[in-house]
């Protein structure tokens, strides 16, 4: 049996209500994919936050006689809840009281599927966990001791459950970084055999899995939801003149992403942050798409991969209207439907191009007793052409940064 929510939206009259509209539409469906049904909604603009339940004494009356009225057994905030705003609130409503933050991390608890991210969830869950526990806790009486060397306060029941939380962090971080240097190795033997990294990146259920599939052949797991896809996946991709190139499809983005989730996460993004080029997907047919780009490009400048190469694809352009690609500005970029199929082949070409960009045009010498190494060579990047003289064989060809390293000794200036 689901639970039966009410959603809560709640800001100041500084904020813009337009936003507080979306983020609570957004609760909404965060709702749903946690598999709940929404069985009212309400909001409240205050002049300033009520430091013991956030929003305003009449609003909880009220929101406790809808409860009531719709038989609903939880309450969803979409703010943050210090410890004791929560527990204020469930004793005034009588039912149980969510945040935002608390509602994304459900969400990941249930659709992790892979040991490293049950334990990022789990880290994620002990992060929050641990500011909202003086709150929570109610004047939690010390454990007296008893005899010799036990006399005085002791510890407090609060004080052991944190001591017992930060050791539960520590040993998830050992087990993450284990899991960290797994990954390594298999992206440093990507990088020795110079195959080219592409990561999916973007706003949630804007259909990177859908365009994953269609882009390798594969059978991702696919639902029409925020966060359906939660743990890295890699694709090969066939390319266009392109011998081998790697994708990978990452967690979705969402506003407000709980900065406990940004930090457990980070073994995932990795993947991004390691990435050649970055493919960022957009639900072109969303009337948020503005703001999703916003939200992407505040956490790729958070996340410090402004460098990298961008290709955006404007994607569910079969559900979309004229006047919502008329509004595109960002380049290079491609229109497409994962569903349908169109625009993939455009974006193939132009995922290509990207790759040829990586590359530079240099010289390379091979001294007689060394032109066994032109094969290799050819096996690491197209030659462009050869000129054979009675010392050698001069190639020229493209390399990218790291095959200039490899092949360092043989350039000619």
């Amino acid at each position: 049996m689901s639970d039966k929510a009410i959603v809560v939206g709640v800001g100041l009259k500084a904020d813009s209500y337009m936003e507080l509209k979306e983020s609570l539409a957004e609760l909404e469906d965060l709702v749903y994919a946690a598999g709940g049904e929404v069985v009212g909604t309400t909001a409240q603009v205050l002049e300033k936050f009520n430091p013991s339940t956030l929003i305003g004494k009449g609003k909880t009356l009220e929101i406790n006689e809808l409860a009531t009225h719709t038989e609903a057994n939880l309450v969803v905030i979409d703010h943050h809840l210090s410890g004791v705003q929560s527990r204020n609130l469930e004793q005034e409503i009588g039912v149980r009281v969510l945040d935002r933050n608390q509602l994304i991390l459900d969400i990941f608890s249930q659709r992790a599927q892979t040991y490293e991210g049950k334990l990022q969830v789990e880290l994620a869950l002990m992060l929050d966990q641990l500011p909202r526990m003086v709150g929570a806790w109610q004047g939690s009486l010390s454990r007296l001791g008893g005899g010799i060397g036990t006399r005085g306060p002791g510890e407090s029941a609060l004080e052991m459950d944190r001591r017992r939380i930060h050791n539960r962090v520590k040993q998830i971080k050992k087990k993450l970084e284990i899991v960290k240097k797994n990954r390594q190795q298999y992206r440093q033997k990507r990088q020795r055999n110079e195959v080219p990294q592409f990561a999916l990146i973007g706003y949630t259920n804007s259909g990177k899995s859908t365009l994953l599939n269609r882009l390798t052949q594969s059978d991702v797991f696919v639902k029409d939801q925020v966060f359906a896809t939660l743990d890295p996946t890699t694709r090969k991709v066939h390319l266009p003149e392109i011998s081998e190139a790697v994708i990978t499809d990452t967690v979705g983005f969402i506003r407000n992403l709980p900065p406990q989730l940004i930090e457990a996460f980070k073994a995932t993004l990795e993947e991004s942050a390691y990435a050649d080029i970055l493919v960022v997907v957009v639900d072109i047919s969303s009337n948020q798409m503005q703001k999703h780009l916003e939200v992407i490009d505040h956490l790729i400048k958070e996340f410090e991969w402004s460098e990298k190469p961008i290709i955006y694809v404007f994607n569910k352009v079969d559900k979309s209207t004229i006047e919502q690609q008329v509004k595109v500005d960002r380049k290079p970029r491609v229109f497409s439907s994962a569903l349908t199929g169109e625009g993939i082949d455009r974006l193939r070409r132009i995922m290509a191009e990207s790759v040829k960009n990586l590359h530079k045009e240099v010289e390379l010498f091979f001294p007689k007793q060394e032109e066994y190494r032109i094969y290799e060579l050819g096996r690491d990047s197209k030659i462009v052409r050869t000129e054979v003289s009675s010392k050698g064989t001069i190639c020229y060809v493209n390399l990218t940064p790291g095959q200039m390293g490899k092949w360092s000794h043989f350039l000619t200036k």
